[in-house]
């Protein structure tokens, strides 16, 4: 059934989109699909490009998803603008932008791809296939994710890098013509907020001559989070407590697939005594921008740091699952693998005294080709969609934020 059947005899509108009720009724409608709260963090970024222009209403939904318990955490507005699923499917839109691929082959409107992480690392899942037996693809640049009954699903589809453009005639030939390179957010925001790293260093609660260590962990059987419950212990009793200061981020997927509680509870002992556990829905980003070393996996968290220019140990890297072209691959042949059997501040200074600089900053230019031009570039490519002309200032994405300290009164303590 295609998505006309679909919709044949359902309403056109919602209730409360009904014109007389609006003070602007001819707005163009911009619907925000949120599938999880990576996913929301991402399209967060780009909702500056449409503040006040008087022309356009943004809506917002959570669509099915495995990882929904969290979507909600990264849906800006509480009262009004989020419309359920049900009446999402049931609209016309003029622009619908999402980080994901599920149910959208079923919304009304010219779509709008953009990815949820850096560059395309993973390969697609085995059984998420709809094709048993078939050849895995690159995560979210394979035929699965861009296509329903033969036809391609964007209207446009946001790459960060020109290099995307190969893998995508690969294992997606059929959605070149809609492929536009526009850069990455999170790389100019993160190179932007290197400049303001002391400030968000004292933000964070590090004092003078501190060092932070970040562990990071991604999702899935094969992320740094299972070999958490040793690696923790080691940090604590290896590391001087006057010196060091340690603060985990755990994938926001993580805390949706066993729940806050839980993964609150697998790290109380942790935070009891002094390491601090990055809430999901803060922002990853100023950890890093603070961090000496970052201890992680095959995550995206992992990849940025090289822009940071954080030496990074890896604690786990399953590469049967991760794309063998991609730039997490290139960082798994230079950076340091984490030892069972060495002291941590060995690892440590090993790690910073062989620091690969020129290996780390071409990794770090795989993930953007089009540098402190995200802004610009995604702007010019939503109004075309929109069928509208460009608002006559520049783009610009406001500054990260500075981050709530991750050290309280009490060291460890997480502040609200």
């Amino acid at each position: 059934m295609n998505r006309s059947t679909e919709r044949k005899t359902a309403k056109t509108d919602s209730p409360t989109r009904t014109s007389q009720w609006l003070t602007l009724p001819h707005c163009k409608r911009v619907l925000v699909v949120v599938h999880t709260e990576v996913y929301g963090k991402r399209l967060l970024d780009i909702l500056p490009l449409l503040e006040s222009d008087l022309r356009v209403q943004v809506e917002f939904t959570i669509a099915p998803h495995a990882f929904n318990p969290g979507a909600a955490r990264s849906v800006p507005t509480l009262h009004g603008g989020l419309i359920p699923w049900e009446t999402a499917v049931r609209g016309r839109f003029d622009l619908v932008v999402a980080a994901g691929s599920q149910g959208l082959h079923l919304l009304d409107g010219p779509l709008l791809r953009l990815p949820h992480g850096a560059g395309h690392t993973t390969l697609s899942r085995p059984g998420d296939d709809r094709d048993p037996g078939a050849p895995r693809t690159v995560g979210g640049l394979g035929r699965r994710y861009l296509m329903r009954d033969g036809r391609v699903i964007p209207a446009a589809l946001a790459l960060a890098h020109r290099d995307d453009l190969g893998v995508l005639r690969r294992h997606c030939p059929e959605a070149l013509p809609v492929a536009e390179v526009v850069g990455d957010s999170s790389y100019d925001l993160l190179r932007a907020g290197l400049r303001r790293r002391s400030e968000i260093r004292a933000a964070l609660g590090l004092r003078r001559g501190q060092k932070l260590v970040v562990v990071s962990s991604t999702w899935g059987s094969g992320s740094s989070f299972n070999r958490l419950d040793a690696l923790l212990p080691r940090l604590l009793a290896e590391l001087d407590p006057a010196l060091f200061r340690i603060a985990v981020i755990v994938h926001p997927n993580v805390w949706s697939g066993h729940g806050d509680w839980q993964v609150r509870s697998w790290l109380a002992a942790a935070r009891a005594h002094g390491i601090a556990v990055v809430p999901p829905e803060a922002d990853w980003r100023a950890p890093v921008i603070a961090a000496d070393w970052l201890i992680g996996d095959h995550g995206s968290v992992t990849l940025y740091a090289t822009l940071a220019r954080v030496p990074v140990l890896l604690a786990r890297f399953p590469s049967d699952d991760v794309n063998p072209d991609s730039p997490i691959a290139e960082l798994a042949r230079v950076a340091p693998a984490l030892s069972a059997g060495h002291r941590l501040p060995e690892q440590l200074a090993y790690a910073r005294s062989r620091y690969p600089a020129d290996d780390y900053a071409r990794i770090a230019r795989q993930l953007s080709s089009e540098p402190g031009r995200f802004g610009r570039n995604l702007r010019t490519l939503m109004y075309r969609l929109l069928k509208l002309g460009e608002p006559a200032h520049p783009p610009a994405l406001p500054p990260l934020p500075l981050p709530a300290p991750l050290w309280g009164t009490t060291q460890g303590e997480v502040s609200a």
